[in-house]
């Protein structure tokens, strides 16, 4: 295959990459920008295999089909509850090549064939490749723990973090300017084992200090982490094409990070220094706010009677929408209410579920019409007007305290307000804190319903009661 024809390729793959990332911007689209991602990928790594690799292609097409059979089976038997925890793990895979590559670049300088400021280039390139695919690989395990509920969710806070981070940032400075003078030599391996450690435990440190209700920042911080890996590799392996795609994922995966600490009140530069949302507060995710006797609980009959006689209804679906598999009864109950002339709108807030887009994603697999579902921003004002809102196995988005707790470690962050409407219907097994472990005020206020049990069930015996 022709040089040219390779290079056109590869310019067609990444317009291709644009294009899918600019349908994934909207929901009307996101099916359309797959299917463009897809395309150009495929169409890479035709290019790829049968044009700029000469020598063993067969071993390559049997790792493509033994990593692309597994890709298939963990697609089809991951549950979308447990989508975060495979984004997260799939995000380690990609540091750990960007590792791969840049230890096989390591130990194969080229010898005399390189000037010596080509090797120069060369040991930067490889030095900041493994650098950015250990944080990756160790921020992304930490993270598939945390949101596999396999430790804790509340933030790890050493004393004295930021100074062991930055710490950390100076001795892989100055290991970076030893290994760069020992690889003009021949050398230099020892420094680079020993930044390697450094940067893994950095990417742990980094996501353990972050607290569990900004999990979903983390996840796409670590996407985009991720594509810089990619773009490393690139550079590494003088592969064009990768080091555009990488630059692609990296840059909106940054930009969608600062778009979700804006909407959470956040800083961004927090979320690179593994600080985010844990500034010093007090005891606010222990304290419980109201008194067990202030519960008004409902049962399913009197939900359905106060959505029947509702002219306005807001559904606030969350991560326990998504546990309990409720979003096609949730769907169903929305077009018997819309049938019986009712107004129903979805009301989702930006780090809804465990990762950026979770519950909408849940929704268009219900096929929810997309004209129906509002985020944030667009729906808050308007719950004063609305008669009835239903959470969902939603907590912290959802919760007062972010607003009325001022050492909350929710404080500060924009949340939907159900509270201001006329009356909430909270769909809860028991009165346990969500992921942030902080007690909700919302469930102990005068217009607050809580409707006790499993969501599907507590949906289906709502929408028997409709019918």
């Amino acid at each position: 295959m022709s040089s040219g024809v390779i290079t056109a390729s590869y310019i067609g793959a990444s317009a291709l990459f644009i294009l899918a990332l600019n349908g994934l911007s909207h929901q009307e689209t996101a099916r359309r920008g797959n299917f463009y991602g897809m395309l150009g990928m495929g169409l890479a790594l035709f290019v790829t295999i049968f044009g700029l690799v000469t020598d063993n292609q067969f071993l390559l097409i049997i790792g493509m089909v033994l990593g692309g059979g597994i890709g298939w089976v963990l697609a089809k038997r991951v549950e979308m509850t447990h989508m975060p925890e495979l984004v997260a793990i799939l995000h380690s895979l990609v540091g750990l090549a960007a590792v791969f590559v840049g230890y096989a670049n390591a130990l194969d300088h080229g010898g005399a064939a390189l000037t010596d400021i080509e090797k120069t280039i060369h040991a930067v390139e490889t030095y900041i490749g493994i650098l950015i695919g250990a944080v990756t690989v160790a921020g992304s395990v930490a993270a598939y723990l945390k949101l596999s509920a396999k430790i804790g969710g509340k933030p790890l806070q050493l004393p004295g973090r930021h100074f062991l981070n930055l710490g950390l940032l100076i001795a892989s400075i100055w290991l970076g300017f030893v290994y760069v003078e020992g690889a003009a030599e021949g050398g230099g391996l020892a420094a680079l084992v020993i930044m390697t450690l450094i940067a893994l435990a950095f990417g742990v440190h980094m996501v353990v200090a972050i607290g569990g209700a900004d999990m979903p920042v983390v996840v796409s911080m670590l996407n985009s982490y991720s594509g810089w890996a990619a773009a490393a590799m690139g550079f590494m392996l003088g592969n064009d094409l990768l080091i555009v795609v990488g630059a692609l994922v990296g840059s909106s995966g940054a930009i969608l990070s600062y778009i979700m600490c804006k909407a959470m009140n956040r800083k961004f530069i927090n979320v690179i220094l593994g600080g985010f949302g844990t500034k010093p507060k007090g005891d606010g995710s222990a304290a419980v706010v109201g008194d067990a006797g202030d519960v008004r609980s409902i049962q399913s009959e009197e939900a359905a009677d106060l959505l029947k006689n509702a002219k306005e209804v807001m559904i606030i679906p969350g991560y326990g929408m998504a546990v309990a598999q409720a979003q096609h009864t949730v769907y169903e109950i929305s077009k018997k209410l819309k049938s019986s002339g009712v107004n129903v709108r979805f009301g989702i807030h930006p780090v809804a579920g465990r990762m950026p887009g979770h519950m909408n994603v849940l929704l268009a697999e219900a096929k929810v019409p997309y004209d129906i579902v509002y985020e944030m921003d667009e729906v808050n004002e308007d719950f004063p007007n609305v008669d009835v809102s239903v959470v969902i196995g939603a907590n912290d988005i959802v919760n007062p305290a972010a607003q009325e707790v001022p050492d909350s470690p929710i404080a500060g962050m924009p949340v939907l307000e159900p509270w201001n409407g006329k009356t909430t219907i909270v769909l809860k097994r028991g009165m346990s804190t969500g992921y942030a472990g902080v007690d909700n005020p919302l469930f102990y206020k005068e217009n607050s319903r809580m409707l006790f049990g499993d969501a599907k069930d507590s949906v289906d015996a709502i929408l028997k009661h409709l019918s």
